[in-house]
């Protein structure tokens, strides 16, 4: 799945974690829009990379919100 990172540093500003979005349409004006924000979105983004939807790397993990809408427009029609 194509992905946007954004890096949160925690307490003490020692501990990076990386959460990855949904991007949605094109970078424009070094703002990238993800999926579960209409305003919100990553500013100066690194690039799109193919990321697994299970992520095995210590430190990342999916927003929660951009999963959702992924496993929605995953789902079969009924």
């Amino acid at each position: 799945m194509l992905a946007v990172p954004e890096r949160q540093t925690l307490a003490g500003g020692r501990t990076e974690v990386i959460i990855w979005h949904k991007p949605v349409g094109r970078v424009v004006e070094e703002f990238q829009a993800i999926a579960c924000s209409s305003a919100d979105g990553i500013t100066f983004p690194a690039p799109r990379q193919d990321v697994p939807l299970t992520l095995a790397k210590s430190g990342e993990r999916w927003c929660a919100d951009c999963l959702a809408v992924i496993r929605a427009r995953r789902a079969p029609a009924a």
